[in-house]
Formats: C-alpha cells, sequence, structure tokens
C-alpha cells in the first residue's frame, strides 16, 4: 500500500447531518470568540517552532480554519477548532499571562517580584522556549522564577528542559506539584506507554494532513507537539486542600483533585490577582473519563465533587478562572456558573450510567440511550469535542462493572481474527459481505458498514476491495463526528486502511523519564518485557548489592522477573551477587550493550557466574511501536 489515496467526499447523508447542527446549536452566541481574544497582545512572527531543521509546530497549519465550514466538517467541531486554534500570548489579568496555540495545552506565566512562576510548559522543550521567548519579547527578559505541574500528563510538564537549565536547576530554582506526580507521570508513559502513544497517534491525528478532509484539531487543543520531552522532578510537593505557598512573592493556595482528569492534579487560587487555575478540570468541553489512547478509568463522582469543593472555597473571591487548554472566562457570577455546569455534567454522566447499570441495561445500550439535559447541552463548553457523551458512559460502566456485561455469550468469545473468518463464512463469504454493505454504504448506515466489513478485513486483511469500503465507511463517520478525536480516530483508520501504518510520532520514553524512574519502578518495567512462555523453564537470580543502599535480589522463575529488597524467606540463594553503585545497576537494567564492561570499568565486585546478566536479559522482549490496528 504506497500510493496515496486521497480522500473521498462528504456524501449526501453526511453534507445534510452537518448542515442540520447549524440549527440546532446557538452559533450566534459569540462570547467565546470574545473571550477567546480577549487580552491578546502579540503572537510569534516566524510561525515554525523546530528542532534543528525539522518542524515540531507550526503556527499556521490551521489557517484554513478562518474559512466558511465545508461540509466534511461537523460545524460544532470547526467552530471549537477555529477557537483552540487561535495562537499568542494574552494577558489573563494584571500579572498573570498565557500563550496558547503553541501546543495542544497552555502555558501560564505569573509575573513575581524578581521573576517569573511558569504553569504547565507545554509538551515540547521546543514550544515551550518559543512561548517563553514571546514572553519576553513583550514584557522583559524575566527570570524563571518557579515551575509548576498541575498535574501529571506530559502536555502540562514535558516542555520544562525548555525553560530551565542545568544551572538553574542546581541553583534550586522550585519545580511544584501535586502529591504522588512523579509515580504516576513515569508510570503512565513508561508501563502502557508504548500503546498509549501508538494510539495516541490515532487519537490526534499525528499522521493525518491538516485539512477540511483531514485534521481539524482534537477538542482539548489541536494536537500535540513532536520535540525533545523532557521531565525535572518537583522539589515542592503539594500535600493538602489549604496548603498555601509563596514562591517569588506569588501566593498560592492549593485545592488537591486527586481522581478527577488525572491521579495527581491540583487547582490554584491566587488572592492577590482573584484568579483561578483550574488546571484540566474545567475546560471548554467534555473532558474524557477514559481517554480513548487508553488510561485509568477517571472518577466522574470525585470529579463532580471537587468542582464544587472549588466553588465553595474560591468562587466568591474569584474574578476570572483560567485553565490549562483553552481561554478564560471572566466575572464571579459567569465562573461560577460555568463550574456548576461542568460539575453538573460530570454527576450527570456518573449518576444516570448507574441508574440504568441498575436496570440491567449493558454499556452499549446505557451509552446509546445517555442524553445531556438541553439546559447543559445550550452550554457550548459542555459538548463532547474531546470526551463524548458516548464514551465517557461505557467508562463509567467499565469503572464499575468492568468488560463483561454479564451476557454469557459474551464471556469467552473467539478473538478478532478467529471470530472474523466465521462471521464472514457464516454470512456467505467475502464477496457476499460486501455487496450487502456496499448497499448500506449508499444508505448511509456507515455504522454499520465499518462494523460488518471490520470482519472481512481481519478475515482477509489483503482484500483490497474491503479495505477501501471500510476506509470509506470510517471516513464518513468522521465528517460527521463532533468529537475531535472520534474524527481522528476514524480518519487515521481509513488513512492506515489505504496507505499503511503510520506508526508512532512520538515516543514519551526519554531519557528523564527513565532517569525519574524509582528502582522499584524500574524493577517492574522489566518484569512487563519478560517473555513468560519462552521463560518457563527458566531460574535464575541475582542479588544487586548496592554500596548507596539496601540490596535487591532479583528472580526470573515461572515466568515471572520478581524482586526482593534486603534479606527475608522471599530471597533465595543468588547465582550471581554483584556490588556496585545504583547508577551503575540502572545502566546495566537499561540495556547497556556490554554490562560486562560496564561493570569492570565501575569497579563492581562480582561473585558468580556473571553471564546470568545477559541470561536474564536475554529473555526480555522489546514493545511494537507500529503495531496494527485496524488490520489483524
Amino acid at each position: 500500500m504506497t500510493q496515496r489515496t486521497e480522500p473521498l467526499p462528504a456524501q449526501p447523508g453526511i453534507a445534510a447531518a452537518n448542515a442540520a447542527v447549524l440549527g440546532r446549536f446557538p452559533f450566534e452566541d459569540t462570547q467565546d470568540m470574545e473571550d477567546a481574544r480577549r487580552g491578546f497582545v502579540a503572537t510569534a512572527p516566524e510561525p515554525l517552532i523546530k528542532e534543528g531543521q525539522r518542524v515540531v509546530w507550526d503556527l499556521e497549519a490551521y489557517g484554513f480554519l478562518a474559512a466558511e465550514c465545508p461540509d466534511t466538517v461537523n460545524p460544532s467541531l470547526w467552530r471549537q477548532s477555529r477557537l483552540a486554534a487561535d495562537h499568542g500570548l494574552f494577558e489573563v489579568t494584571a500579572g498573570i499571562y498565557q500563550v496558547r496555540g503553541f501546543d495542544l495545552s497552555n502555558m501560564t506565566i505569573v509575573e513575581g517580584e524578581r521573576g517569573v512562576l511558569v504553569i504547565d510548559p507545554l509538551i515540547s522543550s521546543e514550544t515551550a522556549a518559543a512561548a517563553l521567548a514571546l514572553y519576553r519579547a513583550h514584557r522583559g527578559e524575566r527570570p524563571v522564577t518557579a515551575v509548576l505541574y498541575t498535574h501529571s500528563h506530559i502536555d502540562h510538564f514535558g516542555g520544562v528542559r525548555g525553560l530551565l537549565r542545568e544551572q538553574d536547576i542546581a541553583a534550586g530554582v522550585p519545580v511544584i506539584a501535586p502529591e504522588g506526580f512523579l509515580e504516576h507521570a513515569v508510570s503512565e508513559n513508561v508501563y502502557a506507554g508504548t500503546a498509549m502513544a501508538r494510539r495516541a497517534a490515532y487519537m490526534y491525528g499525528s499522521g493525518l494532513p491538516r485539512g477540511e478532509r483531514g485534521q481539524v484539531g482534537a477538542g482539548l487543543g489541536q494536537t500535540t507537539s513532536t520535540g525533545s520531552v523532557g521531565l525535572v522532578p518537583p522539589t515542592l510537593h503539594i500535600t493538602t486542600t489549604g496548603q498555601s505557598e509563596t514562591v517569588d512573592g506569588i501566593r498560592m493556595v492549593f485545592q488537591l483533585t486527586p481522581g478527577t482528569e488525572a491521579p495527581a492534579e491540583l487547582n490554584i487560587f491566587f488572592p492577590g490577582h482573584a484568579a483561578l487555575c483550574m488546571a484540566e478540570n474545567a475546560t471548554h468541553n467534555l473532558h474524557n473519563l477514559l481517554t480513548l489512547r487508553g488510561a485509568q478509568v477517571r472518577d466522574p463522582h470525585v470529579w463532580s465533587r471537587y468542582l464544587t469543593e472549588a466553588i465553595t472555597l474560591f468562587g466568591a473571591d474569584t474574578d476570572v478562572a483560567f485553565a490549562s487548554h483553552h481561554w478564560p472566562v471572566w466575572g464571579r457570577e459567569r465562573v461560577i456558573t460555568y463550574l456548576s455546569e461542568q460539575r453538573d455534567l460530570y454527576g450527570y454522566l456518573h449518576d444516570q450510567t448507574l441508574r440504568m447499570l441498575n436496570q440491567g441495561l449493558t454499556a452499549l445500550e446505557a451509552a446509546e440511550q445517555m442524553q445531556v439535559p438541553p439546559a447543559l447541552e445550550r452550554a457550548w463548553h459542555t459538548h463532547g469535542y474531546y470526551g463524548s457523551v458516548n464514551h465517557n458512559t461505557k467508562a463509567v460502566y467499565q469503572r464499575y462493572l468492568g468488560w463483561f456485561d454479564g451476557n454469557p455469550a459474551h464471556l469467552w468469545e473467539h478473538p478478532p481474527t478467529e471470530a472474523a473468518t466465521r462471521y464472514v463464512e457464516f454470512m456467505g463469504g467475502a464477496e457476499q459481505v460486501l455487496r450487502r454493505a456496499r448497499q448500506s454504504f449508499a444508505e448511509g448506515d456507515y455504522r454499520w458498514v465499518a462494523q460488518v466489513v471490520n470482519h472481512v478485513v481481519f478475515a482477509d486483511p489483503g482484500n483490497a476491495e474491503a479495505r477501501a469500503l471500510q476506509a470509506a465507511a470510517l471516513e464518513q463517520l468522521g465528517y460527521g463526528s463532533e468529537n475531535g478525536t472520534w474524527r481522528n480516530f476514524y480518519l487515521t483508520g481509513a488513512l492506515e486502511l489505504r496507505d499503511g501504518a503510520v506508526g508512532t510520532p512520538v515516543s514519551a520514553t526519554s531519557p528523564d523519564f527513565l532517569a525519574a524512574l524509582s528502582l522499584d519502578q524500574l524493577f517492574d518495567s522489566l518484569a512487563i518485557r519478560v517473555d513468560g512462555p519462552g521463560s518457563w523453564d527458566a531460574d535464575l537470580t541475582i542479588r544487586w548489592n548496592l554500596r548507596d543502599g539496601e540490596a535487591v535480589t532479583q528472580r526470573l522463575h515461572n515466568g515471572v522477573l520478581t524482586h526482593v529488597r534486603g534479606d527475608g524467606p522471599a530471597v533465595g540463594e543468588p547465582d550471581v551477587t554483584i556490588t556496585l553503585g545504583e547508577a551503575d545497576l540502572r545502566a546495566v537494567l537499561l540495556g547497556a550493550p556490554d554490562p560486562a564492561a560496564l561493570l569492570a570499568r565501575a569497579g563492581a565486585a562480582v561473585d558468580g557466574e556473571l553471564g546470568v546478566i545477559g541470561e536474564l536479559l536475554s529473555h526480555l522482549t522489546a514493545p511494537d511501536p507500529g503495531f496494527a490496528i485496524v488490520t489483524p
């Protein structure tokens, strides 16, 4: 599949459905447009942000959104993307600025007595550096006197190396984060990082061309930058709600919100500015309870409660609320209404899903029936541009009841390829299925076409007719989606069916991430990579005596790689004992090309057979960042 196939136009049914959206929602309401432009200072004169010669962000990539919405895009999503693509430096209130449109997220800058506090330094060091340069071009060469991560997702800390130099870190510039930040930041990006990154290529449409038949945004922001990712560990942890800290003359009062949009997250009130930072707990869309790239299911019940708590703690004193995505909301009454509607949205999805599952509805049935109250749907910020009502309902079901819907027919189903082969045979063969599916496509039933033709593709991935029809159906579903990530998933699926896999554009497993892993996390990350069946008969034990810490014993037995600190009944007789420093141990475990030479240079003491290390490492598999998604 080497020759690129051009996307198809919108079919009449999709074009008509998109046109109908214009009459369904209040497009005459221009408040968001006014808020998104309020406080604009300037944008960067150079639109291309580069890592060397490679472009990692293009400020002009979404210029096409200035035109009228075409029939290949849901008008509501077009509106949201146009707002999110607006880029530049904006004044939120006196002394607080945001750089928006330079990455998926916003970077917020709070002016202090000597320099600036930077909140959430984007994904890539290159975009963060460009954002800070834009600020300094208009507000002066103020040093970075503190950095704050609101939560443990990469678009809120990955660009920190674009702000802090090694001498800044050595000088003790504080890095502030909620309790548990480091554990969750590194575990999410290492344990399941390869699978998440591959699926994120679909979610953000990284391989899609920008344009009316391609990627127009992701709802929460436009897309993810593709520069270098880093991580500087926090030095000041926020551990309780109500904790107050003053840095560079900037007083902050914190609200911890664990289990909401991230496992470790916080909101920040700035009393001196009457300003409330809502991190990613209240943005101008319905967020994900289970992101399509994959993550732990979030808790909408506690999310709703924390929004109530934010209103109670800070609402009466807040003149402006801003977040690390989208644009601020000004005015106390508007802020409270905004936060209250966000609160009600998550509470409604939680409560109504539980009501339906307790009536016996499955996740698919509940998702199909779930409808947001009209009063909430009239508010633009409740729309499912990033999360969706449909997949969030399924997420609530999953949180409480898991993957099984209770029907024993679904308890032990065949895996996709085996099931597809049987389905196609039952339905009279691929030619018959495709004939009927083409008829369904002509009738506009793209959802059914995608479901049924998927069986043909999985039964025979080389069937060109099936791939073309499946791509066409996915494309039409994408054109009609209000949700940016659904559109990107559908269109990326169509792209890969036609032209081959786009792979994973960005990997989060940078040297900073690996260095930030605790030793326990590092040992666990190796255990995840063990080829279980290939190591059933292996029995290997290595004892690592750390010069600057306690001993750790690794054992590969029964296909499981365990590690035990210290001594005790779980520690057996080692095949080899190695005494060394922690840095050298990390280098060995992370795959040094010649462990024996490294240990010799490090002056490690070895008692036993050193070849056991190589034997252990030979049982580890490498993750596949380009695994198939729309084909078997």
